[in-house]
Parts: structure tokens; C-alpha cells; sequence
């Protein structure tokens, strides 16, 4: 197998940004949804609820070595914003469940953010401390930890299991006599490393992945919520994949696409690098 994509967020629900190498950390990759935004209960604000998000463009000195600040911002129709890392005292963020600290960002990007989506409850939040945040008892050891993810640092997915997906969704079509889709773009699904040369879902039986000579330990599978639903040009939502998921990949449930995958050391990986998959 070969990495044939590579992408970080550094605004977690923000556009994707897509890299030819990176700096793995125990936390993921080097920046990978290090900032958040909440609402004024000072919970997850994402995409799901505010589509536009997927509009946001940040980058970092990892994605951007020219962004002369520790994030830049940029949207259509507005002027960039250039962030310093917050210096202000943590605060309480909720992350679904979960209940972690975080650092303001400032009045200025709350402002931005604001203009930008159009709600006045928003504000900029960082990760200053990821190492304070445990994962999920029963797939996570001591020592494992993140940043923003919904639940694990790193996920892999696979494009042999995406053309099977897409086929599923014409046969599935075709059944109910409806004009056959066009191939989803495997970015629907927000992963940070896209691999290509194994049998479709394959990934179902790894326990172990080494991308080039950084060796990641498999988490579990990601369960897939609606925002795969969301065409991040469009911002429109339609049934797919989740239809199709629910027919093919259902487990207990829950609808599953792609695995969650653990650093085992730091490193650095890139487009082209050799995966191997035990």
C-alpha cells in the first residue's frame, strides 16, 4: 500500500488542508484540530450545525510555513486574520461528553468568527495542554491523548473501500430506480491519511499500521454521523453515504467507515510513503 493523501484541521469542522508530509506527535498529526470554537455554553460549535465552517480556511506554520502567527484564518468576502497563541487563562469546553480545558483565543477572533458565520455566541478556543485529555477506556492505553478529535488522534481511510462504497451506492440506486450518483470524494470523510492498494475494507482486520517508518496502533472503527452527508462545496446535504453505510455497515447500530488509529512514536510521514498493515 502507499499514502497517497495527507490532511490536517487545524480549526476542528474548519477546510481541509492538504499536505505532502507532516510531523507526527503522540497527540496526531502537528496541528490537527488544535483550535475549536464554542458556543456561549462554551460547547462544540462544528459543522453539523454551522455548515459554513467548511468554508473557513485555517492554516498554520505546519500547513503554511509563510503564516507568521500561530494561526491565520481566512474566509470569502473577508479579511485574514492572523492569531497569536493565547496567553489567557484555561477555561472549561465541552466536546460532546467530554468536558476538557482550553484557551480563549480573544475578543478579535470571537469578532471574526462571528462576521464570518453569522451567530454572536461564538468564540475561539486552542488546546493548550492535549497531553490532560484520555481517550476511550477499553481501545485507548495510559498515555494516549489528543487534542479537538472527536475521539482518537489519527484516522486512516481506505480508497479500494471507498470505490466499493461507491458502487454499493449506484447498485442501491439502481434498485429503487433512481438516477445513479456520481462517486463521492473520499474527503467526505475528513481523514488525516488516505491509503490506496489493499482489498476494500480490509482495514476491518488491522491491528497495527506503519506509514512509512511511524508505526500507528488501530483504536477502533469510525462511526460515521451526519456529517458525511454534507457536500463541503455546496454546503448541502443529501442521504448519502449514510444510506448506503446503513445498509452495508452496520454494526450494533452504528454506522462505520475508516479506523481510528494511535501514534506509537513521533515521526515524520509523507504522500508516496510505504504502508504496511498487520
Amino acid at each position: 500500500m502507499r499514502l497517497v493523501q495527507l490532511n490536517v484541521h487545524p480549526l476542528k469542522s474548519g477546510a481541509i488542508r492538504p499536505l505532502t508530509s507532516a510531523t507526527v506527535l503522540p497527540r496526531g498529526l502537528a496541528d490537527d484540530r488544535t483550535w475549536m470554537i464554542v458556543d456561549g455554553d462554551r460547547c462544540l460549535v462544528s459543522a453539523r450545525e454551522v455548515h459554513r465552517l467548511f468554508t473557513v480556511v485555517a492554516d498554520t506554520p505546519a500547513t503554511d510555513p509563510s503564516v507568521a502567527a500561530a494561526l491565520r484564518l481566512r474566509a470569502p468576502g473577508h479579511p485574514d486574520l492572523l492569531v497569536d497563541v493565547p496567553q489567557t487563562a484555561p477555561v472549561d469546553v465541552r466536546l460532546f461528553s467530554l468536558h476538557l480545558r482550553a484557551r480563549p483565543a480573544g475578543r478579535d477572533a470571537d469578532a471574526w468568527l462571528r462576521a464570518v458565520l453569522g451567530r454572536d455566541d461564538l468564540h475561539l478556543v486552542w488546546c493548550h495542554a492535549p497531553e490532560e485529555r484520555t481517550l476511550q477506556p477499553g481501545f485507548s492505553r495510559p498515555g494516549d491523548h489528543a487534542a479537538f478529535p472527536d475521539s482518537f488522534p489519527v484516522t486512516i481511510a481506505s480508497l479500494a473501500s471507498m470505490r466499493r462504497l461507491d458502487d454499493w451506492m449506484v447498485e442501491q440506486a439502481l434498485e429503487l430506480s433512481e438516477e445513479p450518483p456520481d462517486p463521492l470524494p473520499v474527503e467526505r470523510f475528513r481523514a488525516n491519511l488516505v491509503v490506496d492498494g489493499d482489498e476494500p475494507f480490509a482495514e476491518d482486520r488491522w491491528t497495527r499500521v506503519v506509514v512509512g517508518d511511524v508505526p500507528f496502533r488501530v483504536g477502533k472503527p469510525v462511526g460515521r454521523c451526519v456529517m458525511a452527508t454534507l457536500d463541503p462545496v455546496t454546503l448541502t446535504t443529501s442521504e448519502e453515504p449514510t444510506r448506503t453505510l446503513a445498509r452495508h455497515r452496520r454494526v450494533d447500530g452504528k454506522l462505520f467507515f475508516a479506523v481510528h488509529l494511535v501514534p506509537e512514536t513521533s515521526g515524520r510521514i509523507g504522500v508516496g510513503d510505504a504502508v504496511r498493515a498487520e
